[in-house]
């Protein structure tokens, strides 16, 4: 069978997903591996049968509703390619935004701390990124940072990744490995932790995307087979030990506002933090941190309109 009939035989078995096109594309790039341009210019190329075979499989479980990102086993998230399972959430473009703002945080505070010579530990930022899960949003920042020509390597800040998922933690790990040079791999320390609780220092700025999604929208998401993972979308769940006991309103709120309430005593004087949350409940969450310990920077808007990330500065 060539590329071209592939393609045709596949489009109409694959006609309940949004991205047809763009999901046969890419599974038969992952499959041959080919660039788009090569898939366009060898329309007649006769696909190997041994691919065959897996490009057959991976049709059936996207029929099914397993996202290409799970099939093929990667994702690319900031221009960088990110080793993805159901154990993680698949990086979405819309969580670049947090990225982006952070970079223009951090890059503003080395920038300071190189022009007022500051020495030893104090020079050097120390980031958390709390639910960290494949570490997308961590590592592109660090490996921005690195790739910076104007920042010198001595500034470049420590980062901690925290989970309280040990699988989320893994994968974290590998794409750690596959993503930062070993020089400064160093600069890069992993911690299983619920949010805060067994993490012991003090940060300067603090980024996160945890579940925030009400626990029944998070349930009918899943229905569709996608299969990521609930603990990685509900923000109602709330454990028995939490250090924050307030009851939850089902509002997706639960995980997001004990973030919030631990991380006020878990950040350096002026330290940031950067949160991804709903447009249904972010300002909600806004003004939950203004009576905790929090000012409200700014609320930015992702790549639909729709307010996503929370910028609060500590008080």
């Amino acid at each position: 069978m060539t590329i071209q009939q592939f393609k045709t035989q596949c489009f109409s078995s694959l006609k309940n997903s949004p991205s047809v096109s763009l999901d046969i594309d890419v599974l038969l790039m992952h499959a041959l591996d080919m660039q788009k341009t090569s898939l366009l210019l060898n329309r007649d190329f006769e696909i190997p049968e041994e691919k065959m075979h897996w490009l057959s499989e991976a049709i059936s479980k996207r029929q099914k509703g397993l996202p290409v990102a799970y099939i093929t086993g990667h994702k690319e998230f900031y221009g960088y390619d990110f080793e993805v399972t159901p154990d993680v959430l698949i990086p979405k473009p819309d969580t670049e935004i947090l990225v982006e703002r952070a970079l223009d945080l951090l890059t503003e505070k080395i920038s300071s701390n190189d022009a007022n010579n500051r020495e030893g530990k104090d020079a050097v930022i120390a980031v958390c990124d709390m639910c960290t899960g494949s570490g997308c949003v961590a590592l592109s920042v660090l490996r921005s940072l690195i790739d910076n020509l104007s920042i010198p390597h001595n500034l470049i800040p420590e980062f901690t990744l925290c989970d309280i998922s040990d699988a989320a933690l893994c994968i974290a790990k590998k794409n750690a490995a596959s993503l930062i040079p070993a020089e400064f791999l160093h600069k890069v320390r992993f911690c299983r932790s619920d949010l805060f609780c067994d993490v012991p220092q003090q940060f300067n700025a603090i980024l996160s995307n945890p579940p925030y999604i009400p626990h029944n929208t998070a349930v009918a998401l899943l229905s569709d087979g996608r299969n990521e993972p609930l603990l990685a979308l509900d923000g109602d769940v709330l454990e028995h030990t939490a250090a924050f006991p307030p009851e939850t309103s089902g509002d997706g709120l639960a995980i997001p506002k004990r973030l919030l309430f631990q991380a006020a005593s878990h950040l350096k004087p002026n330290g940031f933090v950067l949160m991804e949350c709903g447009e249904y409940n972010i300002q909600d969450a806004a003004h939950f941190a203004a009576q905790h310990a929090f000012s409200v920077e700014n609320i930015y808007n992702d790549l639909e309109g729709q307010m996503r990330v929370l910028e609060l500065v500590k008080k």
